[in-house]
C-alpha cells in the first residue's frame, strides 16, 4: 500500500472508532440516571454503614453547569468503555496487514484477553472505592460534614476506572515485546524487583485517590500479572522456536 492508501485506511479505522464511542455515549446519556445510582452506590452504602462520617450521600451542584459537565463526562468515559472491543478491532485490523500469517493467530486471543482485563481492572476499581472513600473521608475528621461536588465525585470515580482498567492491559504489552523479541522471559525475570517498584510507582501515579488501599489494590494485581505475562511469553516464545526448527 502507499502512503496515501495507509492515511484512507488509518482514517476510516479512526472514523469507526469514533463512532463507536459517539453510540457507546449516546447509550450512556439514555440511562445516565441508572448508570450515576450505579457509580454513587459504594458512597452510599459507606454513608450507611458509617453514621460518624456526617454524611447522607448525596451529591452536590455548586454551579449551574456543574449537573451537565458531569453528564458529559460520565457520557465520555462510558463511551469509551463501551465502544473497547470496537477500539481494539480497528487497532489491530490497521496493524494486521504486517503481520504473518502465524501472528494473524493471535487476533481472537488478542481482543478477548484485553477485554477479559479491562472489564477485570474496572471491576476491581468499583468493589475498592468504598474503601478508598472510607480511607479519604476518616482523615477529614469526625466534625467535617462531607458534601461532595458531582463533578469533582465523578472525576475520582471515572479516572480510578480508567486507571485501573488501562493498568491491567499492561501484560498484553509485556507478552507483545516478548513476541516481538525486544524482551526475553529471562531478562524479565532478572530484572523482576525494578519492575515491580516501576509498577508500584506508577500504580501511585495513575491512581487519582492517592491513598494506600487504592495503590496496594492496583500494585498487588499487577505485580502478579506481570509474572504470568512472563510465563505466557515463555510458553509463546518456546512454542514459536520449535515450530522453527
Amino acid at each position: 500500500m502507499s502512503l496515501g492508501d495507509h492515511l484512507g485506511e488509518l482514517r476510516m479505522r479512526l472514523i469507526r472508532s469514533i463512532l463507536a464511542v459517539a453510540l457507546g455515549a449516546a447509550a450512556i446519556l439514555a440511562f445516565y440516571d441508572p448508570v450515576l445510582r450505579f457509580l454513587t452506590r459504594p458512597y452510599r452504602n459507606l454513608c450507611a454503614e458509617r453514621s460518624d462520617f456526617n454524611c447522607d450521600g448525596s451529591l452536590f451542584a455548586l454551579g449551574p453547569l456543574d449537573g451537565l459537565s458531569a453528564r458529559m463526562k460520565i457520557a465520555g468515559y462510558g463511551g469509551l468503555i463501551l465502544a473497547l472491543p470496537v477500539l481494539l478491532w480497528q487497532i489491530w485490523r490497521f496493524i494486521v496487514p504486517a503481520l504473518s500469517s502465524k501472528e494473524k493467530r493471535y487476533t481472537i486471543p488478542f481482543i478477548a484477553s484485553s477485554v477479559i482485563l479491562f472489564a477485570s481492572g474496572c471491576a476491581l476499581a468499583y468493589w475498592t472505592l468504598s474503601r478508598a472513600l472510607e480511607f479519604l473521608i476518616s482523615w477529614s475528621g469526625t466534625d467535617v460534614n462531607q458534601a461532595f461536588q458531582i463533578t469533582k465525585y465523578v472525576s475520582l470515580v471515572t479516572l480510578m476506572i480508567l486507571a485501573f482498567g488501562v493498568g491491567f492491559l499492561t501484560p498484553l504489552l509485556i507478552v507483545f515485546l516478548q513476541l516481538a523479541g525486544v524482551l526475553t522471559p529471562k531478562t524479565l525475570l532478572k530484572q523482576w524487583r525494578i519492575a515491580i517498584v516501576a509498577i508500584f510507582f506508577t500504580a501511585a501515579i495513575i491512581t487519582p485517590s492517592g491513598d494506600p488501599i487504592t495503590l496496594m489494590a492496583l500494585g498487588l494485581p499487577l505485580t502478579l500479572l506481570y509474572f504470568v505475562a512472563i510465563f505466557v511469553g515463555f510458553i509463546a516464545t518456546r512454542k514459536r522456536t520449535r515450530e522453527a526448527d
